[in-house]
């Protein structure tokens, strides 16, 4: 067995050898949430009671629904990859990998089916 320093252990990307690439993941779509959930309260707020034939009109416009879009895809993803730390740190065994396997593909197909019905609204 090679003699491994503590600061050799510790540089890098740490023992599993992903744990930083996770955090700048998750660190940035913190950051444009930031930015695109409040973009997505005011358009979806200004839709809020009105009839049917405006609220298509309002996101056939390309801005409302390219922030409605981004909002919701950038939401699941962050959701995803949220759920997946908490799993890692709380389940065991077989059910950690199964879990997260359907954790995944049931956030990746919410915001599938988000970002189509907002493409069918918009088309």
């Amino acid at each position: 067995m090679p003699y491994i320093t503590a600061r050799k252990q510790v540089s890098g990307l740490g023992t599993a050898r992903s744990g930083t690439t996770h955090f700048w993941q998750q660190t940035v779509l913190s950051a444009a949430l930031v930015i695109l959930v409040p973009l997505f309260v005011f358009t979806f707020g200004a839709m809020l009671g009105e009839p049917w034939a405006e609220v298509v009109a309002f996101y056939s416009r390309p801005f409302p629904a390219l922030v409605a879009v981004l909002t919701l895809a950038v939401g699941w993803v962050h959701f995803a990859k949220g759920v997946q730390v908490l799993i890692e740190d709380y389940v065991r065994g077989f059910a950690r990998k199964a879990l997260i396997v359907v954790t995944k593909l049931l956030s990746y197909a919410a915001a599938l089916a988000s970002v189509w019905a907002v493409a069918r609204l918009a088309l």
